[in-house]
């Protein structure tokens, strides 16, 4: 058994894979004071902020650094479908992506809410609706990811929720709170040991 040395300034995360291949039977959502709005084609800043406050606490930084050209390909792309999960007065507070781009496939690309709403059962209702959406005619198969650096909770809930791991890899990044993509404060459970940007 080896180890292998990850830079002080970098991270390492054990990401796994799990999928569906057949729609799950339907179950009663748990009720939730939330609502699912589409967004079609959001605007960058719009969907960067709820990026951020979903995902800070879990080093979510991708769609943060990505040019906007490139970013504006995938929100642009009718293959790709936002919801923003609301309050009763309209407040963002959860986010849900759906790629269909490859065909026979829907990955859930991005499920989240904010930390304040963890451990409440919106997470449940949310994958109801993420899997009400998903399963469309034409749909064969719907994958999520999730890594060791997310909710500790993430991977048992994907399995409850019917999906079923299938791959398992180990992702290494640059540390985004080292240069200053996401605060000091992000991920405290997540020893920084990289000099952080000023």
């Amino acid at each position: 058994m080896g180890l292998t040395p990850v830079p002080n300034d970098h991270i390492a995360t054990i990401v796994t894979s799990l999928e569906m291949r057949s729609k799950p039977p339907l179950r009663p959502a748990r009720p939730s004071p939330l609502r699912l709005v589409h967004w079609p084609a959001p605007t960058s800043d719009r969907y960067k902020t709820l990026f951020r406050r979903i995902g800070e606490p879990w080093l979510w930084f991708s769609r943060l650094v990505m040019a906007e050209e490139s970013l504006r390909r995938i929100l642009d792309d009718p293959g790709i479908e936002v919801y923003a999960a609301t309050d009763r007065a309209g407040i963002e507070l959860g986010m849900l992506e759906l790629d269909f781009r490859v065909a026979g496939t829907c990955e859930l690309s991005y499920v989240g809410l904010v930390p304040e709403l963890t451990g409440q059962g919106n997470g449940s209702w949310l994958m109801a609706q993420a899997l009400q959406l998903a399963w469309r005619k034409g749909v064969e198969r719907v994958w999520v990811h999730t890594c060791t650096l997310d909710h500790p909770a993430a991977l048992g809930f994907y399995r409850r929720h019917g999906f079923v791991p299938y791959k398992r890899t180990v992702e290494t990044f640059a540390d985004p709170r080292v240069a200053g993509i996401l605060s000091r404060d992000a991920a405290p459970h997540i020893p920084c040991l990289g000099s952080l940007a000023r």
